[in-house]
């Protein structure tokens, strides 16, 4: 069986508007981010390859299973949606058990699987716990472990750490990592650090395009030599967002020390050329192709 998934040509309408434009992707084993605003795409992609949508046109095969045979791509892919959730009133070891029973597995198997995973999202302390009780990284743990009950070869998990405190994102994080090992995961978000993070391979999406694809370092490589930093008064700051992209702002007495994406020869200003981060690559890419981003005159 190959451990790919293949995604070429393909378009996605609802009624008038179209969702998603020419689609081409090769997604490998390991983690893939796709990045994007909200409402670029991303989830529609991923209901899509989680069989949950149908395309108008253009082929998809995971795995070298072509995306028609549901049955087949839903046996070996494990899906965690933006708006998860959960039977809040049953305990958390019980709630793992009873989605074992509805995908099919036997007792055998449930006994076996669910404390590994438990272990594995680190819940084994909370397997007796009601799940309307977990925070809500215990929560996004808990839906890996069930997108992880049958053991797909593909993961696909979609805004897994909008709204969690810092310290369970980088959890979150590092568990995506490990499962990465073993399988495909597509990891969907519109938050800059959790694919620099995590990700080696992405993709950028707006309004329905892959806008950008290759990998983090390449990315970092396409924004060099257009990210400046200064110290400036009030009047020069105004200057900057006419002119330019500002990804960051640090205000220092009467001054501001901005950080800021810049097309024109600075030669002769006290603009300081940096090293682009993740965060102004990506706002670079969006500029390239001719997106609306910030930083602008009012």
């Amino acid at each position: 069986m190959q451990n790919t998934i293949e995604i070429s040509h393909v378009n996605k309408f609802y009624g008038k508007k179209q969702a998603l434009k020419d689609i081409n992707l090769s997604i490998g084993q390991g983690m893939f981010g796709l990045l994007g605003r909200n409402g670029a795409g991303k989830t529609t992609l991923m209901k899509l390859l989680a069989t949950l949508h149908e395309k108008q046109s253009g082929e998809v095969s995971v795995c070298g299973i072509p995306i028609q045979k549901a049955k087949e791509i839903r046996s070996i892919t494990g899906y965690l949606p933006q708006d998860f959730s959960m039977y809040p009133s049953m305990k958390v070891e019980e709630c793992l058990d009873y989605l074992g029973v509805l995908s099919g597995m036997s007792r055998a198997e449930r006994k076996e699987r669910i404390p590994v995973l438990l272990k594995k999202v680190n819940l084994m302390g909370k397997k007796n716990s009601k799940v309307k009780s977990l925070s809500g990284g215990m929560k996004r743990r808990l839906g890996i472990a069930q997108a992880l009950l049958h053991d797909p070869k593909v993961l696909i998990v979609d805004e897994p750490t909008a709204g969690l405190d810092p310290e369970e994102r980088i959890r979150f994080r590092n568990l995506l990592c490990e499962v990465a090992k073993e399988r495909i995961v597509l990891l969907s978000t519109h938050i800059v650090g959790d694919i620099e993070a995590t990700c080696e391979q992405i993709a950028i999406m707006n309004e329905g395009e892959i806008l950008w694809r290759g990998t983090v370092t390449e990315l970092l490589e396409n924004a060099r030599g257009k990210v400046f930093m200064a110290t400036v008064a009030r009047d020069e700051l105004e200057k900057i967002k006419k002119k330019g992209i500002v990804t960051a702002m640090l205000q220092q007495g009467r001054n501001t020390e901005v950080r800021f994406i810049m097309e024109e020869d600075t030669n002769g200003t006290e603009y300081v050329p940096a090293e682009p981060n993740c965060e102004d690559a990506y706002m670079y890419c969006l500029h390239q192709h001719g997106c609306q981003v910030m930083g602008g005159e009012e």
